[in-house]
Formats: C-alpha cells, sequence, structure tokens
C-alpha cells in the first residue's frame, strides 16, 4: 500500500506529465486566438521594462488599459515640455498595452502629424536652421502616417481612426510629403472606404472615398460612378459634391454634355451655378477635376452680363488660384 507521500509524488507526476502535453495545444490555440483578435499579444520586454513594477499586475491582473489610461496622463508633460519624442515613446507604450483602443492610436498620431510638425515648422524660440526645421518636420509628418497605419492595422473596424489616416492623406498641406499624389489619394480612399462600413461611421466616408478618388484621374471612372449613387440621395446633395459631379459628369463625355446646360439643371439656377462654380474655381488647385468649369463660367457670365472688371475667370488669371480645400 502506497503511504500518503508517495501518492502525492504520483499525482504530482501526472499533472506535470499532463501539463506537458497540454503545453503545445494551449500554445496553439493561444497563437489561433490572438491571430483571430479574441486574444491580445503578451507583453514584450521593452514594455515590461516601461511600466516597471506595475508588469505583474498588469499581465496577471488584466489591467493593460487602466495603465494605458495613466501613461495617457504623462502625455501632458512632454506636450507641455514639447517633447515630442518622448511623447511617441509614451504612445507607443500605451497602444501596445490598449492596441485596441482606436483614440490612442488617433491621438498619437496626432501628437507627431499635426503638433510636432507644426511646432518644427513654425516655432519662433526653436533654435534650428531652416533645412533641419523642414526634415523634422517631414520626419513628424510621415511618423504620424506610419503610427496612424498601424492603428488601422489593429483597429480596422474603427472609422474615426479611418477618417484621421485619409484627411491627412489629403491634406493640403501635407499630402506630398507621402510621394507620388495617385497612391496617396488611392490610400485615402481605401481608408475612407473601410471606415464607411462600420455601422456607426458617419455619410461623409462615402463621399470623402469618392473625393479622393476624384483626384487620380485612372480612378475618375469609379469616383464617377460613385458620385452619381451619393447624388441619387438628395440629403447628399451638399455643394461640393454637386460641384464635383458636374466636373466629372463633363469628365465623361466631353463632346455631348452642354457645361452651360448642365450647371443649371445640378445647381438649380444661373445665379446660384455661378456663385457655386465662381468659388470652386478659384480655390480649385486642391486636385479635384475642373472639366467644363470655365466654360460653364464663360456662359453664366455672359447670360448674368457680368462686367469684365469683375469676371471671374478675370480675377483667376490676375491673381491665380490659392488651392485652398474644399473639403467639408
Amino acid at each position: 500500500m502506497m503511504k500518503p507521500w508517495q501518492r502525492l509524488g504520483v499525482l504530482a507526476a501526472g499533472l506535470l506529465a499532463a501539463g506537458a502535453l497540454r503545453l503545445p495545444v494551449e500554445a496553439r490555440w493561444s497563437e489561433e486566438m490572438r491571430a483571430a483578435g479574441l486574444l491580445r499579444q503578451g507583453l514584450q520586454v521593452e514594455t515590461k521594462a516601461k511600466i516597471g513594477q506595475t508588469f505583474y499586475a498588469v499581465a496577471l491582473g488584466g489591467l493593460r488599459t487602466l495603465v494605458a489610461t495613466f501613461f495617457n496622463l504623462r502625455t501632458i508633460g512632454c506636450y507641455e515640455s514639447l517633447d515630442w519624442g518622448k511623447m511617441d515613446e509614451i504612445y507607443q507604450t500605451m497602444v501596445t498595452l490598449a492596441p485596441r483602443t482606436g483614440e490612442y492610436w488617433i491621438a498619437g498620431a496626432h501628437s507627431q502629424a499635426m503638433n510636432a510638425a507644426s511646432y518644427y515648422r513654425n516655432d519662433t524660440f526653436l533654435e534650428m536652421s531652416p533645412l533641419d526645421r523642414e526634415a523634422n518636420w517631414r520626419a513628424a509628418v510621415l511618423r504620424g502616417r506610419e503610427f496612424a497605419e498601424q492603428g488601422t492595422l489593429n483597429v480596422p473596424d474603427d472609422w474615426k481612426l479611418q477618417a484621421f489616416l485619409g484627411l491627412l492623406l489629403t491634406d493640403r498641406h501635407k499630402y506630398r510629403v507621402f510621394g507620388d499624389p495617385d497612391a496617396t489619394f488611392e490610400a485615402a480612399a481605401r481608408a475612407y472606404r473601410a471606415g464607411a462600413d462600420a455601422p456607426d461611421a458617419l455619410p461623409f466616408m462615402r463621399r470623402f472615398e469618392m473625393y479622393s478618388l476624384a483626384r487620380v484621374e485612372s480612378r475618375r471612372g469609379e469616383a464617377l460612378e460613385l458620385a452619381r449613387k451619393l447624388y441619387a440621395d438628395p440629403a447628399s446633395r451638399n455643394p461640393l459634391l454637386q460641384k464635383v459631379c458636374f466636373a466629372l459628369e463633363v469628365w465623361a463625355n466631353p463632346t455631348v454634355v452642354d457645361p452651360l446646360a448642365l450647371a443649371v439643371e445640378v445647381f438649380g439656377s444661373e445665379q446660384r451655378a455661378y456663385r457655386e462654380l465662381s468659388q470652386y474655381w478659384l480655390h480649385g488647385g486642391a486636385g479635384l477635376p475642373m472639366n467644363g468649369v470655365a466654360i460653364a463660367l464663360a456662359g453664366l457670365e455672359a447670360k448674368l452680363d457680368v462686367p469684365a472688371a469683375e469676371s471671374v475667370l478675370q480675377q483667376s488669371v490676375s491673381r491665380g488660384r490659392d488651392g485652398q480645400d474644399l473639403e467639408e
């Protein structure tokens, strides 16, 4: 008959053996659950070092999101001291702790692409050569894009995060930093499209997807198809949508469409057509299509007896169009 301590030894050996058999199976299940987004990734060594003695409470107690909130408070000091490198480091730790919190990804990207970039370019107290200012500005903008794109991979269903990425890519002050404009606007369209599929997304996401596609000449056929769908809903017919629809229709049928007649049809009257297309023409340097706009304006000026001194077309020649972004 086995003694009590012998039975305990056998039981312990059995448990160890069972654990050894289960370990590879559970490891495989854990990896599959992480890949499916059902289980968070384990904390990396760098993150463990950054959060210090609270690591074990975080790892064992499931307090990652709470600790990330406390780290968020530390960004206030970075903002006050203008320490953008430390700010980026803190946000990287926060999203490692709470990778599914879209607001942290947005805030981290904004702190670089907007706040840090503006500081490097505009702060009058910063002692830095113009070349260094420009280099740091570009680096901050690119870091902001990188951070936002990392966020969309972790939280693809967060439409606000997708909207931030799209707005950054189409920012008229920044999009040329990203290289090929067509590729940049196509990336923006993908971001808006992905965000628009979220149940709680706002309607402007589809419009902004269309505007991004319309800026890429090879994608204007898709832009026109989407514009027609949006235009079919009277609630979507804001002035910019009407202007882009007008230009795309002329682009698609240049020998068939009468720009003057189409302008009156789209805007409802000669007066409104002239007012809206004048504004579009004077601020039309953001890459949106301008097909038929000059012809329509010339015809409207003749019909409305606009004096030559007040001609919008003449104004644009004398002072140039400023390229102001027209998006809502």
